[in-house]
């Protein structure tokens, strides 16, 4: 005799069956998953440490059937959680288990590039890098380049505030963005932005941009295009001394130099991405700095030689200038492929992402190397260093329950000192789950009631992207009284919990 099944796994089959039958009325059969092993390609993002299987996942293919699933779920009081390539690293696009999953990779159309105003106007669901291959008959390109813009769509961008190696020079996702047009939770056209100048009204673009899905469900994009640059060049530079690298960050940007690429790597992130890659990178430095210029030829020759002049000063102990265009792409390379060639290493890695001051960028990589020892495991750093923006990327074993905790635990410790360093615990990956306890180190009990009274005038029954970014107070009390007996923090500020 079967044994019954648990009230819950009761609720939730009743309350899936009720979720089919309304959204069946509203898009194809085959834009509808809800059988377990359907939606088990849904069940996380880039950070593969937390899974949850979807209720249910719908893939529209028009913004009809956008809007009138928002509807029907708003309807029904189920959650809603957008997803694009799910290349994000922070859980952001994580399922609920009692939602929906909306997949928007079938909006992948370029609607239309208009040369003289250099905008390109896409759906979601189009990669960053197809952008720029579109562009590139008009010699423009969208310059925002995420190290998966193979991959990671428009619609994560604008999510995320993504940034990329040329984010120094170009900015990131907010600078490079004009509109934003979507639905809100309820599935009502609304529009962010404009092509013109200005734009009537309150200026929500910067509040949708880095909103994470919780604000309202991007559909179209319109971006800014800048033209090819005529030439560009990158000088390797290698250090014996994770300090002297350091500071030679802060020397180039206190010279009034602003590169298009400023990034830098440690011993172990080189030797990583060397083995995959073979990009010609010096294994005996301690760290590596990238520096690129772009321009016209003339712009290009003076900055090189006056970075190379501060690189000197700076303690640099080789220089390399790419001689053409394929040696510039293969330094390039081994930066892009950083985080693929961490995971030949490791069975899985867990890439972290905060902000420091520049200045400070020594002193966070001495503290890494510390919480190595402290936690019992590896980490490969590499940074946009030009903004401060760290990438560590810390290797243990997910099949390690143990491992897996002392990873936790060692990514909120960069995050805290991150913080405690006069940072941020979020550059461009986002907060999503993964920083949700480290959110009560950055922002106050105030600070983050603020953040919620944005959330509910944009989605007053929290049902886009429930359970992210946001922190509950007594998430935070808990996590600071946890912390604070513990003794886990490199500094008091949780003590006012």
């Amino acid at each position: 005799m079967n044994s019954p099944l648990p009230t819950a796994a009761i609720d939730r089959a009743q309350r899936q069956a009720e979720v089919v039958a309304a959204l069946s009325a509203l898009v194809p059969r085959h834009a509808l998953l809800w059988q377990a092993e359907d939606t088990v390609p849904y069940e996380c993002d880039g950070l593969t440490a937390y899974r949850q299987q979807p209720l249910v996942v719908v893939l529209p293919e028009t913004e009809t059937q956008v809007s009138a699933v928002l509807a029907a779920c708003h309807r029904l009081q189920v959650p809603v959680v957008a997803r694009g390539a799910g290349t994000g690293l922070s859980g952001g696009a994580l399922p609920h288990h009692l939602g929906v999953t909306l997949a928007l990779a079938k909006f992948n159309q370029i609607v239309r590039i208009d040369p003289l105003a250099r905008t390109a106007t896409v759906q979601c669901g189009v990669r960053n890098l197809a952008i720029s291959e579109a562009a590139a008959r008009h010699g423009l390109y969208y310059a925002p380049d995420p190290s998966s813009q193979i991959a990671c769509t428009i619609g994560g961008n604008v999510a995320e505030n993504s940034g990329g190696v040329h984010c120094l020079k170009y900015g990131l996702t907010l600078h490079n963005v004009l509109r934003v047009r979507g639905f809100t939770v309820e599935g009502e056209a609304v529009e962010f932005g404009s092509e013109a100048l200005d734009t009537p009204g309150l200026d929500l673009l910067p509040a949708i941009i880095g909103s994470e899905g919780m604000l309202a469900v991007t559909i179209e994009v319109t971006v800014k295009l800048v033209p090819t640059p005529k030439l560009a060049r990158c000088i390797m530079a290698s250090f014996d001394d994770i300090r002297k690298a350091g500071d030679a960050v802060a020397a180039i940007i206190a010279a009034g130099i602003i590169p298009a690429g400023l990034e830098m790597m440690d011993k172990p992130m080189t030797a990583a991405v060397e083995d995959f890659v073979h990009a010609g990178y010096d294994l005996d430095a301690v760290a590596i700095l990238l520096c690129e210029s772009d321009g016209t030829p003339e712009e290009v020759a003076e900055e090189i030689d006056r970075m190379l002049d501060v690189l000197a000063g700076a303690g640099a102990t080789r220089m390399e200038v790419s001689r053409d265009e394929a040696q510039r792409l293969t330094f390039w390379s081994g930066r892009k492929n950083a985080f693929p060639a961490s995971g030949r290493i490791s069975p899985d890695y867990m890439c972290m992402d905060s902000t420091i001051p520049r200045r400070r960028l020594a002193d966070i990589l001495l503290a890494i190397g510390q919480m190595e020892v402290k936690y019992g495991l590896k980490c490969c750093n590499v940074f946009h260093a030009g903004d401060g923006n760290l990438h560590p990327l810390i290797l243990f074993d997910s099949n390690d329950p143990d491992q897996l905790r002392r990873c936790e635990l060692f990514g909120a410790d960069i995050l805290e000192t991150s913080v405690a360093f006069g940072g941020t615990v979020t550059g461009e990956h986002g907060v999503g789950v993964e920083k949700l306890s480290s959110m009560c180190v950055q922002f106050s009990p105030a600070e983050r009631t603020q953040m919620e009274a944005l959330k509910r005038a944009f989605d007053p029954t929290g049902l886009l992207n429930p359970g992210k970014v946001i922190p509950t107070l007594q998430r935070c009390a808990e996590y600071g009284r946890m912390h604070v007996k513990k003794g886990l923090l490199p500094f008091p500020e949780l003590e006012r919990f």
